[in-house]
């Protein structure tokens, strides 16, 4: 390991709310960066070793407990001495403790398991308990159970899951095995015999053993979808020829809400989509609509984890909703799917009216060669697309009841929608989200803290949000700026800058110069849904090219 690096950064004012306070300072710290060596069973840092130790190279958005406890997805470099390293690690920041090793191609899936089959891919960034050091990844591998039906045919099962480790050792939550007569506790619930297909987006965790995630599966060869939880127990998974452990024991899956058969809360129309979720004190929050492209019903939800039946839904902001701030004829016509949440507040993105402006998509020249390759196959010339010129950054108090404005186009900034081209490239094992062919997507990426002051039994928030400023000129951004921006909530305090585009890396890592030593501007940066709990707040972020630069994760302390 690389020591820590820490720098001392002035937080500018941004906005038009007039001359800024005196700027705080804020201390980032560098969690891991691309110094660091992968945590492996081969690598011996001060040895020679085979295949010779790798560093950290490219990194997922983070997620953060209350407790400092960081975990990240994050990949090596291939070439010469062997595969690239992906995998799932966590790295204890109150105790300034090593970076530990979750999962990785090395590792075997954990139970059932009879083929000792291991990891290929975590295709999501990793979450983790608000309040525990409990984490919840998806993982992507071969099959992981023979068994055979009528005592004959041999079948092989189970290619991907929810894996979690509530109880120390790494645990299967949720698998694709609940056609297997012994694993039926893995089935869709209100399918019985069917299985989850994938569980796209990334699963949430609470109360230190509850996993909640989304989950596909077929019904007579349509598609449908769900957001579902399960409660785990430190037992072993009973067999009747030997228990398999270490295991989380075998409570049957709990729906919440599907597209197979719930109605979208005061309506007669049954949803047809639904988002990965996100969860907080036995509570789950998530969006789900009629239409996924063009929602005239639907919005975001509220519902108890208590129970081994569907509990009730409530209504927290609705699509045909007052947008707060704006005239009594302004609606919500579109909410984002990527909401946080940290037991009391909701933070989320939305858009009302028609306008809309063109954008051009470029594919990009650095990251996955195949992915690169297929996006230029499929978008040789660019990618066109829309985006709502009026779109904002949100927070729901579900104590107050109340939605407030944390930031709105165009007043505070022209953008909050970024996009992404991922998925499965063909031919490989690999890709990101819910195992379908690569394809532009968009997102918008905001996280929410109440807990800054230490309780939630206060109206005072906190949100972090990634923003676009730019001129818009046949529908590319000229020289757009990217950033990382913060606000205190309710009312509008002055917007604060957190990291941007071209901005001195070095003031965030002193390690991020070049071979002269000249500090790197900082080129990207990400925000995640659990990335902010507490007054702790994490990034990812990178300076120069992905080729020639650096890059890391990073730790900051908000004050009150």
């Amino acid at each position: 390991m690389t020591a820590l690096g820490v720098a001392t950064l002035a937080i500018t004012a941004v906005g038009t709310q007039g001359a800024p306070p005196a700027p705080p300072w804020f201390t980032w710290t560098t969690v891991v960066n691309n110094g660091d060596f992968m945590p492996t069973d081969s690598c011996v840092p001060t040895a020679p070793s085979t295949p010779p130790c790798r560093t950290f190279n490219s990194y997922n958005q983070p997620s953060v407990n209350a407790n400092q406890v960081v975990v990240i997805r994050a990949r090596s470099r291939g070439g010469q001495g062997g595969q690239a390293v992906h995998g799932v690690y966590t790295r204890d920041m109150a105790a300034a403790g090593p970076v530990v090793r979750i999962l990785d191609r090395s590792t075997l899936v954990p139970q059932p398991n009879n083929l000792d089959s291991t990891f290929i891919e975590p295709p999501s960034f990793p979450r983790i308990d608000i309040g525990m050091d409990t984490v919840a990844t998806r993982g992507n591998h071969q099959p992981v159970w023979r068994y055979f039906l009528d005592d004959v045919t041999e079948t092989r099962a189970g290619t991907t899951g929810v894996y979690t480790n509530p109880f120390g050792d790494l645990i299967a939550g949720a698998s694709k095995l609940g056609a297997v007569p012994d694993f039926s506790f893995f089935e869709v619930p209100e399918a019985p015999g069917t299985p989850f297909d994938v569980f796209p987006g990334a699963p949430a965790v609470t109360d230190g053993a509850t996993i909640a995630f989304k989950g596909n599966y077929p019904v007579n060869g349509v598609g449908k979808t769900g957001v579902y939880y399960r409660d785990l127990e430190n037992a072993p998974i009973p067999l009747s020829a030997d228990n398999l452990e270490p295991a989380g024991g075998s409570n049957p899956v709990v729906l919440i809400a599907n597209s197979l058969d719930t109605f979208i809360p005061g309506t007669r129309t049954i949803f047809g989509s639904t988002a990965p979720p996100s969860a907080a004190n036995r509570q789950m929050v998530f969006a789900g609509f009629d239409n996924e492209d063009k929602p005239t019903l639907g919005g975001i939800y509220l519902a108890p984890l208590n129970g081994t039946t569907q509990p009730p839904l409530r209504t927290l902001v609705a699509i045909g909703g007052q947008v707060p701030g704006e005239n009594s004829k302004a609606r919500f016509n579109r909410l984002g799917e990527g909401v946080s949440f940290d037991g009391r507040f909701v933070a989320f993105w939305g858009a009302w009216g028609t306008e809309k402006k063109t954008l051009v998509l470029q594919c990009r020249t650095e990251g996955n060669a195949d992915r690169v390759a297929f996006c230029n196959q499929q978008h040789p010339n660019g990618f066109i697309t829309t985006v709502p010129v009026n779109q904002g950054i949100f927070v729901h108090d579900l104590g107050t009841r109340q939605t407030q404005v944390v930031a709105k186009t165009p007043a505070d900034y022209d953008d909050f929608v970024y996009w992404n081209f991922s998925g499965r490239t063909p031919g490989t094992g690999e890709g990101d989200d819910d195992g379908e062919l690569a394809r532009w997507r968009s997102a918008s990426f905001v996280a929410v803290s109440g807990l800054v002051d230490g309780t939630l039994t206060d109206a005072t928030f906190h949100a972090a949000f990634k923003a676009r400023t730019g001129i818009l000129m046949s529908g590319t951004y000229a020289e757009p700026v990217d950033g990382i921006y913060l606000r205190e909530g309710p009312g509008k305090a002055s917007l604060l800058t957190l990291v941007e585009t071209d901005m001195d890396g070095s003031l965030i890592d002193p390690e991020a110069v070049d071979d002269l030593g000249a500090a790197l501007p900082v080129t990207e940066m990400g925000i995640e849904r659990d990335g902010f709990r507490g007054n702790s707040l994490v990034i990812n972020a990178s300076m120069g090219t992905e080729e020639t630069g650096w890059a890391g994760i990073y730790l900051t302390e908000v004050p009150e």
